[in-house]
């Protein structure tokens, strides 16, 4: 429906350096949805109806001079769409797995949205653990250190948000995409280096360590085996 001509949405033809798609997964009435509408429209909307199937949106940004624009995936978490899965995670390279900090059932599920994920996508996502909706505070049924220690021990990013008051959740998102921003880099950055036999020096940026299932492959086999 749009024209050619151009409109009030900035320059059309403007270079998209990466896409990066990014899955929100999680029990239902967790927040997943409100979190993607904060995050791409920054937008809250205190009756929003399930989601049905899947919906996805995008918002572009710039990360260290480069576009990247997010392609944020929604999905239903009713069992009955499970169905959806391997088209669902195929090509994400992130994963928001979100519980409601409200509801101890929906963090008790984690673990096998976890699993879920690692079976069907690509072994070396960034995965972000999120405890939404911190503004009930005084509801609070799963303790921060709980979240903070599965996360640690699964190799996940953590964060407790909140889409109502917007709290953390451009942090979140931004957390999931600079990571994999990075990575992206740096494999970049191996593959050149491997033309001249060196492998390229981490940067300098600050990063949580992945765990074993988000170690990144090494371009080729630059493997360190004692012979």
């Amino acid at each position: 429906m749009a024209s050619a001509g151009g409109g009030g949405y900035g320059d059309a033809s403007q270079k998209i350096d990466y896409v990066f798609k990014v899955v929100l997964i999680g029990d239902s009435a967790v927040g997943k949805s409100q979190l993607l509408a904060r995050f791409a429209r920054n937008d809250f909307s205190l009756d929003s109806k399930a989601t049905i199937g899947v919906e996805f949106q995008t918002r572009t940004l710039v990360i260290d001079h480069k576009s990247v624009k997010a392609q944020i995936w929604d999905t239903a978490g009713q069992e009955r769409y499970r169905a959806v899965t391997s088209a669902y995670y195929r090509g994400a390279v992130g994963a928001m797995i979100v519980y409601d900090i409200t509801k101890r059932q929906t963090f008790d599920h984690i673990p096998r949205w976890l699993e879920e994920l690692r079976n069907h996508a690509d072994k070396n996502i960034v995965i972000i653990l999120i405890g939404n909706k911190s503004d009930l505070e005084n509801q609070r049924a799963v303790p921060t250190e709980d979240a903070k220690e599965f996360a640690e021990k699964e190799g996940l990013f953590f964060l407790e948000t909140s889409a109502l008051e917007a709290t953390n959740v451009e942090t979140a998102f931004m957390t999931v995409l600079t990571e994999i921003f990075n990575i992206v880099n740096k494999k970049n950055l191996a593959a050149s280096e491997n033309q001249n036999g060196n492998a390229a020096p981490p940067s300098g940026k600050k990063i949580i360590i992945p765990g074993p299932a988000q170690e990144i492959p090494a371009k080729k086999s630059m493997c360190c085996q004692s012979s």
